[in-house]
């Protein structure tokens, strides 16, 4: 079931409203649009929603949304009237490209290319914007995601590194060198965790300001207090996880997902040469606490697969269903959906012991491009795929 063709647009992020039936696009040029997905009945068209081309798209409740851009702004909007933004707000330098929102505090986490992460207040919003402050900064950023309760945000980084705030409290400006390094190391497998003892990532394009040597991680571990049982608040984790293929290769991480339940992250990777890309799922590792002389390696690669590698030099967007048994990616000029299993069962229950590949469920192909992004509807059997020369399609897939 196809809703339309746009063919003057590039797809970038969809976003879905839970409780009403409304399917946010993110385009290109400056233009968001507005479906039903049920009806497959074309809304709105926000013709001027940013300057510049419209990156991502997240629903903060019931009626607000907000949109980020290459203009280097963010709008808050209302579907009650969207023939205004609710207001614009200043900060970024530069293109932002993702949006997470934390529904306990009502702050808006946004982040950019510019390599900050912003905090903005939406309990003291007005029609001039939200007050707001840079939280974090490192070279590189890509993706910034927080898990589903808020206590650990995620950062990839073109440069291949993964960046892991643990025990996260967004109240809290996070300045160059004033947060706890926890010792940073490749995800390996368990023998070559023991073989590499606590060394640390390749020095070239690391993505922190401050050298991320074993003395400074100890100096900065001595000096934070820690909390019985767990890290120090906003303690820093730098790994560069493992992707098949890519041992002697640099990879850059382009798509950051959250597995629904909290336990396991989804990437995208691409090699630096760009003639390979993989899906990787890597599962959440919580051990003892954290101990100075100690490395840290919160991820294990639990399952993987080769893409497709076609229309380089784009990010394909992919992700988890709501229940977290599937993961919906674009594959060439379709999407594939995968398990874990060929039975779809949940992660926790088919843990390998070694990484293993995720089996393709089903492969829907509909587009005459590239596709590149996909979501799951949060609430119905329905997924949305949109591609390079914008199309949006809609699927109800039967198994």
């Amino acid at each position: 079931m196809h809703i339309s063709s746009f063919t003057e647009y590039k797809c970038f992020c969809f976003a879905l409203l839970p409780c009403r039936s409304v399917l946010t696009v993110a385009c290109e040029q400056t233009e968001v649009l507005l479906f039903d997905p049920i009806s497959s009945k074309h809304i709105k068209t926000l013709s001027e929603a940013h300057e510049d081309c419209v990156n991502n798209i997240r629903f903060l409740d019931n009626r607000l949304f907000a949109t980020c851009s290459d203009d280097t702004t963010i709008a808050l909007w209302d579907l009650r009237k969207l023939n205004t933004k609710v207001c614009t707000l200043h900060g970024h330098t530069s293109w932002v490209k993702n949006i997470e929102y934390d529904t306990n505090t009502r702050l808006l986490v946004t982040s950019g290319f510019d390599g900050n992460v912003i905090i903005w207040d939406t309990n003291r919003c007005t029609e001039d914007g939200c007050p707001h402050k840079k939280f974090f900064h490192t070279r590189f950023l890509m993706r910034m995601r927080l898990t589903p309760d808020c206590s650990k945000m995620l950062i990839s980084t073109s440069s291949g590194y993964l960046l892991i705030l643990h025990d996260l409290d967004l109240n809290k400006s996070l300045e160059v060198g004033s947060y706890p390094i926890l010792r940073a190391r490749r995800t390996t497998s368990s023998s070559d965790i023991t073989s590499s003892g606590s060394s640390g990532p390749r020095a070239v394009g690391s993505p922190c300001h401050q050298n991320d040597s074993g003395p400074l991680s100890e100096k900065h571990m001595s000096r934070s207090s820690q909390r019985e049982g767990g890290s120090p608040r906003n303690s820093l984790e730098v790994l560069t996880p493992e992707v098949p293929g890519e041992r002697d290769r640099g990879n850059c991480i382009t798509s950051l997902q959250l597995h629904p339940k909290g336990w396991a992250t989804l990437l995208r990777c691409s090699s630096n040469t760009d003639d390979q890309e993989w899906t990787c799922v890597y599962e959440f590792q919580e051990g003892a606490p954290v101990r100075p002389v100690s490395p840290r390696c919160s991820l294990r690669l639990t399952h993987c697969i080769e893409e497709a590698n076609v229309g380089r030099g784009y990010i394909k967007e992919l992700c988890f269903s709501p229940d977290g048994r599937m993961i919906s990616s674009p594959h060439g000029f379709g999407i594939r959906l995968l398990g874990f299993d060929a039975h779809c069962s949940e992660l926790v229950d088919c843990l390998p012991k070694e990484a293993s590949p995720l089996k393709e469920i089903r492969s829907l192909y509909s587009h005459s491009d590239v596709v590149l992004t996909t979501k799951f509807s949060p609430t119905h059997c329905q997924i949305a795929s949109g591609c390079l020369s914008g199309r949006v399609s809609l699927y109800q897939p039967k198994f």
